[in-house]
């Protein structure tokens, strides 16, 4: 769940369905799910790839690394034609950790690719291109578009030729580099558009979107629930403190954003 989606939940369902745009991670996934304007956002995107064909997107595709651990679930995860894993996430709130999530973003899509019985040897391991698109300033800079790989501290024009680039697009910067000079009268803006007036349209995905959104709900009542009942069992002082860790572990091990924990912990214990 995003975090406007749990600004708005006193709405009333239409209107909240309305107000969605591409920040909102279903949407973005619906639209993005059409092969062939997934193609045309990472051709724009990497332009030096001269990228020709992208598979199906996956979209919220989940890879654990053992039983135990929770994994990663990726917005949209595409194949190339040069069998390049691209990853793209749709990010709309600042958690100041992005930097660090790029590690394990890389490290799941690795696990993934050596999963598969194609790779025998180092040399067959494919590039793998993690790209965030933030609805929020990054790096406390104007850009609207960052690109990192590895390169050699003494000889800054000597890249490691290790297949990893990470890159980040804000939507908030003010430099005149918008992703490679797009505007807002270009063919693929308009692309967009068109697909999210259909997108607002389609009552299936409304109603997925939804009943997405009573499973996050019913999921949040029932933490606080437990949380509360593990709370009194506890007595008053420890019972809040209980109360909160409770909630929180259940929400953060389902994957909800913090921000919404915390909102979640103001209103069961106000704000201290």
């Amino acid at each position: 769940m995003n975090d406007e989606d749990f600004e708005k939940l006193d709405l009333p369902y239409e209107e909240r369905w309305e107000n969605l745009t591409l920040a909102n991670d279903f949407l973005f996934g619906k639209i993005f799910q059409d092969a062939e304007l997934c193609l045309e956002l990472v051709q724009i995107i990497l332009p030096d790839l001269k990228i020709k064909r992208v598979t199906d997107p996956l979209l919220q595709k989940n890879v654990r690394g053992t039983l135990e651990s929770r994994g990663v679930r990726f917005d949209v995860y595409v194949e190339d034609d040069a069998n390049r894993v691209i990853n793209i996430e749709m990010q709309t709130t600042n958690q100041d950790n992005i930097q660090k999530r790029t590690r394990i973003y890389h490290s799941y899509i690795d696990i993934d690719i050596l999963d598969r019985d194609e790779i025998r040897k180092y040399d067959d391991i494919p590039e793998a291109i993690v790209i965030f698109i933030c609805d929020f300033g990054v790096f406390d800079s104007e850009r609207h578009f960052y690109e990192f790989r590895n390169i050699c501290v003494q000889e800054r024009d000597l890249f490691l030729d290790d297949g990893l680039r990470t890159i980040f697009l804000s939507t908030r910067g003010k430099a005149d580099d918008l992703v490679r000079g797009i505007t807002s009268q270009d063919s693929f803006v308009k692309k967009l558009e068109k697909k999210l007036k259909y997108a607002k349209q389609n009552a299936a995905w409304r109603r997925k979107y939804m009943l997405t959104k009573l499973d996050r709900l019913t999921l949040i009542d029932e933490a606080m629930a437990r949380g509360k009942a593990e709370g009194r069992a506890e007595g008053i002082s420890i019972g809040e403190k209980k109360t909160l860790d409770m909630t929180t572990l259940i929400l953060k091990d389902a994957g909800i954003d913090p921000a919404i924990i915390e909102k979640l912990r103001v209103s069961i214990l106000g704000s201290q």
